[in-house]
């Protein structure tokens, strides 16, 4: 095994196109959703690499999956052997892919780096696996996605570092079995539950990783300041850092909106003033509430007078898809106690109400009906 601590290999912020010359025209083009989704597209991911942590020891926040995680690479270096599989799961933006950069730079392996969905035949597992090296990485993002052929073909891979590959087809098909070096296999998902129990069971170590406090967050803020070389006070900082919805990557998608707002119409320092004008202009509310998260609220207390009303119902009253009021607003929404999913539909809770300023009427479902409040 390699133990010398080489850098990972992580693209530069150098020919990025369009980052530091938004003119005021293209500022006005505002879309809104973008700013605070969780997911990273396009050039933002060669952004995002060049911020993320190259160490487990500055990683900011996950305390207790931080000090597990050492644990589990101090302890295979000194038996110099590969680290058990882990499996990472938890909402998009927190970290997983990072951390599965770091396991790597940590052990001096390099890292392989595909997805669930990439993997559809078993035969695009075994061409993966058969280019292992000893004590390789290799990450599987959205790893709840992969195709059940590749799914069962890699709980033999995990656990006997050995693969059967078919070859031919009916009667005459024949199964050469192909033994692969010791690897570590870092899984990441975002739907935990959707995992098969055999697929999870063969990771060694699985942890969750939660929401960042908006102390930590601030943290993350300042960091990537320094990073991007973007003058930063400290209230600029905790109203970006409060306004994010508890996700360092869209803490520092909002960063990178404020400092182009700061270039642009102001003398290039991210004050609090600026934050608040730039983070205004973007929709982004003071507690990180976009322009459908409000419309979703607005339409249950304005038109629906607090609930109960349908997923689809509500969908139409927005003008969105069902599965977009689903998946995008309604989990930071819940989680924020702006509304709740009953037995008979969604219900405006008091601080959506507060937060539209609005009064709750005397007949609104939270006075009137507590039994309401169960999982549909």
């Amino acid at each position: 095994m390699r133990h010398e601590r080489g850098e990972a290999g992580v693209p530069g912020l150098s020919g990025l196109p369009g980052e530091n010359d938004l003119s005021a025209a293209e500022l006005e083009y505002v879309e809104s959703r973008a700013v605070v989704a969780a997911e990273a597209e396009g050039d933002e991911r060669a952004v995002e690499a060049a911020l993320r942590p190259r160490r487990l020891d500055d990683v900011i926040g996950q305390d207790r999956v931080r000090e597990q995680l050492s644990l589990v690479l101090q302890a295979a270096l000194g038996r110099d052997r590969a680290p058990d599989h882990v499996l990472l799961s938890g909402p998009p933006g927190l970290g997983k892919t990072t951390l599965a950069m770091i396991i790597a730079a940590e052990m001096g392996s390099p890292l392989r780096l595909t997805s669930g969905p990439a993997i559809t035949h078993a035969g695009d597992l075994a061409a993966i696996l058969s280019g292992m090296n000893d004590n390789d990485v290799l990450f599987v993002d959205e790893i709840h996605r992969m195709s059940r052929p590749a799914e069962e073909m890699l709980y033999m891979a995990m656990e006997d570092f050995r693969v059967d590959v078919v070859i031919g087809k009916g009667p005459g098909a024949t199964a050469i079995p192909l033994e692969i070096p010791p690897f570590t296999l870092v899984g990441a998902t975002t739907r935990a539950g959707l995992l098969p129990g055999p697929l999870r069971d063969r990771f060694g170590f699985t942890a969750h990783l939660e929401f960042y406090e908006p102390a930590e967050l601030d943290l993350i803020v300042r960091r990537s300041a320094g990073l991007l070389g973007v003058e930063l006070t400290d209230d600029g900082a905790a109203e970006i850092a409060s306004r994010s919805r508890g996700t360092p990557r869209i803490a520092n998608r909002l960063l990178r909106r404020v400092r182009d707002y700061a270039q642009v119409r102001a003398d290039g320092v991210v004050s609090l003033d600026i934050a608040h004008r730039a983070l205004d202009l973007y929709e982004v509310d003071r507690l990180g509430l976009d322009r459908l998260d409000r419309a979703v609220i607005d339409a249950l207390c304005r038109r629906f007078g607090g609930g109960p009303v349908g997923l689809s119902t509500l969908a139409v009253a927005v003008g969105e898809e069902r599965e977009t009021v689903e998946e995008v607003a309604e989990p930071f929404l819940v989680r924020s106690g702006f509304l709740a999913r009953t037995s008979r539909g969604r219900v405006a809770t008091p601080a959506a109400w507060e937060h539209l300023g609005l009064r709750a009427p005397a007949g609104s479902p939270f006075a009137t009906d507590p039994g309401l409040f169960t999982e549909p």
